[in-house]
């Protein structure tokens, strides 16, 4: 898989003024350093914020300019920031940055921590001014080994040049940022149960209230982003509002671009940084380059295994928030998937549901439960062994396990391409119901954890 922001090349050319966040890229894939950073403007929009703007203009501005979450929630970032105490006795907050990137064909975080670390470092030097925090974490994925080097490496050098530590730009505002990595667990992508991680603790979820703002790591005031939001935050401040907004496509409800991609058996596989509003078709047929000879698409997700399946009809829809919900289903990462024509839909839901029930952290009987027991329903119709009413059982499931039935989003990220799979290809499923299977109830069928 290419990691790359390029597309085909009479099609895109990446500038300052249309790719905020991968204009700097080199050529031949290089991580960016400190000297060449700055000789292509980094750190200006710091020095800005630093010199120019008080901090909740900061704050404001990235308000202002429509920026979200790019993790996959799509919460508006400057509202999040706004939610941060502003009692000045509270002297000490903490940024954390999440970079667990652990859902399943998304890979566009770790493209900027390994080639343009410096990027987030200055989007979050910002973003410790706008919030007040001291300190900063950025918790890796701890299999992103690459990242970690040059993330740290790239800390070093922003440390010996003023812009981390004490008394950075002359300012009198003091910053520490540590490079974290975690243990391997898909849930420390949920904000609290990264936090418990970062803490020495088990990675389960917090209730909600408090939320982090109010109490968050070590019980302090905390704000946490993930790395494309962070990265976007230098280009807003240098450049302003208007111009941030001008980057979408018209009916777009989503400001600026976003890094989207393409995996699966296209011709063209990688990751680009495009404006929001773009169709699904555009990142499929002109970026991804369509199917590779031979295959068809079947159907495609739209941004990670979290997500419902789409049919070839949906790639119309426009990429953002809620054009792909006028579709059915949500953005996500913006990282699609590409299903061929070969594949069976009970056996990609199997090993889908396989990884997401591995992946629960056990905390609420619902997910606990339940995702082992689609598995179980799932293996069971994939070898033909299927029995009548297994199908309703799993729509019942996904009824039980989806939004404001589970203590997270964990268990209703899992369940919507269940849902979505039996929706457009039940007769897929069908298949796998043995023809002389009588009715069985279904707490009457034994579910064993793991089996």
């Amino acid at each position: 898989m290419t990691l790359t922001s390029f597309g085909p090349a009479n099609r895109i050319k990446r500038s300052a003024e249309s790719h905020p966040l991968t204009w700097r890229l080199r050529d031949d894939g290089e991580a960016v350093w400190l000297d060449e950073y700055q000789a292509k403007n980094g750190y200006a929009a710091a020095r800005k914020a630093f010199a120019d703007m008080a901090q909740d203009d900061i704050v404001q501005t990235v308000k202002d300019a429509g920026l979200k979450g790019r993790g996959g929630a799509g919460f508006p970032t400057g509202v999040k920031w706004g939610l941060m105490p502003k009692d000045e006795s509270i002297n000490i907050r903490y940024l954390l940055c999440n970079a667990d990137e652990m859902e399943p064909n998304t890979w566009k975080d770790r493209m900027l921590m390994e080639q343009l670390p410096h990027l987030l470092i200055e989007g979050m030097l910002i973003s410790a001014r706008a919030l007040k925090t001291y300190r900063g974490y950025i918790f890796l994925r701890g299999e992103y080994t690459t990242a970690a080097k040059h993330l740290n490496r790239a800390v070093e050098e922003a440390k010996a040049a003023g812009l981390l530590g004490k008394n950075i730009l002359g300012s009198g505002f003091d910053f520490e940022l540590f490079v974290h990595t975690g243990a391997g667990r898909y849930i420390c992508g949920e904000e609290t149960a990264l936090i418990n991680s970062l803490e020495g603790r088990r990675a389960n979820p917090r209730s909600k209230p408090p939320f982090p703002a109010a109490v968050g790591v070590w019980g302090k005031p905390t704000c946490v982003n993930n790395v494309e939001t962070l990265c976007n935050v230098p280009a807003i401040i240098a450049d302003g509002v208007d111009w941030y907004k001008s980057l979408a496509r018209e009916g777009s409800e989503d400001m600026g671009t976003k890094l989207m991609g393409f995996s699966g058996k296209v011709k063209n596989p990688g990751l680009w940084e495009l404006p929001f509003g773009v169709t699904g078709r555009e990142l499929f047929e002109d970026y991804a380059g369509g199917m590779r000879d031979g295959y068809k698409l079947k159907c495609w997700q739209p941004g990670g295994a979290g997500t419902g399946f789409l049919l070839p009809e949906h790639l119309d829809a426009q990429m953002y928030a809620g054009g792909i919900a006028k579709v059915g289903t949500r953005m996500g990462t913006g990282l699609a998937m590409a299903v061929d024509d070969s594949v069976n839909m009970v056996s990609l839901l199997r090993n889908m549901e396989e990884f997401f029930s591995r992946e629960s952290c056990g905390f609420c009987t619902p997910c606990r439960d339940g995702l082992p027991w689609s598995v179980k329903l799932l293996r069971a119709i994939e070898n033909g062994e299927g029995q009548a009413g297994d199908i309703e059982t799993l729509l019942g499931l996904v009824g039980f396990l989806g939004p404001g039935k589970t203590f997270c989003a964990h268990a209703p990220g899992a369940v919507e391409p269940l849902g979505s799979a039996i929706k457009y290809f039940r007769h897929e499923f069908e298949a796998g119901i043995a023809p002389t299977s009588a009715v069985v109830p279904p707490l009457a069928r034994p579910i064993v954890v793991g089996a």
